[in-house]
């Protein structure tokens, strides 16, 4: 009799290896990155000593350095997101084979969106910190940097993935470049351009939040100075401020997404 199975020999034995491979993978990991069972027997007690050290909080610390660390942290990330939209729309344009058709400048957009997202917020904050030094423009500049490539990526996949029946209008309309984009092109991304806009800002709330850890201004400053003076009820201000502002971006850009799109 003929028996139905879901997969072929050839993928039996091919989810076999991965499970093996897999499991040989995270036993390799363990042994490399040296775990201490005594340090994980303690872990749960350390956790919650230094809890208890955060409480009660430092709420004078609000006036003496988070409140203005805090807009400090706002402009960070609201000017940065606006220098990579500038920056990231004309790589876009490149990238898009739909609308640059020549394989030389697609393969310069994608190296450079490739280049910005594969290099983390807190890399190029330690490169701009080192050229222009501590404060808030090395912060700026690594949030729009590393924003290009996020950005530009998903702006370019959505010029290629629009229809192109209003583009071929145009062209047969005779229409010049700058009016077939401008008419066609824009109003059909413009949803998609303002949602990932406000999903990269509300993202580099977050990540200026902690690039004052490198000397980049924000927050993170006032988190590393209360940090390096073991002050743990100023500690846990911070944390509370950060975890709030997190909390409240993130449903203000959902609710202004969900008008948008």
């Amino acid at each position: 009799m003929r028996r139905w199975r879901r997969f072929t020999p050839a993928q039996r034995i091919g989810r076999a290896l991965t499970y093996v491979l897999a499991a040989v993978a995270v036993v390799w990991s363990l042994r490399t990155i040296e775990v201490i069972p005594e340090f994980l027997y303690d872990a749960p007690e350390q956790t919650a000593d230094l809890f208890r050290r955060m409480w009660p909080i430092d709420w004078a610390f609000w006036g003496e350095m988070v409140a203005e660390a805090l807009v400090e942290t706002f402009h960070t990330a609201t000017l940065g997101t606006i220098i990579a939209l500038v920056l990231s729309v004309p790589v876009a344009l490149l990238a898009a084979r739909n609308v640059t058709p020549s394989a030389t400048l697609n393969l310069l957009a994608k190296f450079i969106l490739v280049s910005s997202r594969s290099v983390n917020s807190l890399i190029w904050a330690l490169l701009f910190v080192a050229i222009f030094g501590p404060g808030a423009l090395a912060g700026t500049l690594a949030i729009a940097f590393r924003s290009i490539g996020f950005v530009g990526k998903l702006l370019a996949e959505a010029l290629e993935e629009m229809p192109r029946g209003p583009l071929e209008a145009l062209v047969a309309a005779g229409a010049p470049r700058p009016s077939i984009l401008l008419k066609g092109y824009w109003p059909q991304v413009e949803p998609s351009f303002w949602s990932v806009a406000l999903f990269r800002w509300d993202i580099n709330i977050r990540e200026s939040a902690v690039l004052g850890l490198v000397g980049a201004g924000g927050i993170g400053v006032a988190l590393d100075t209360a940090l390096n003076n073991l002050y743990w009820d100023q500690v846990g201000l911070c944390l509370l401020v950060i975890f709030a502002v997190v909390v409240a971006t993130e449903i203000a850009t959902s609710a202004i997404r969900s008008r948008i799109i």
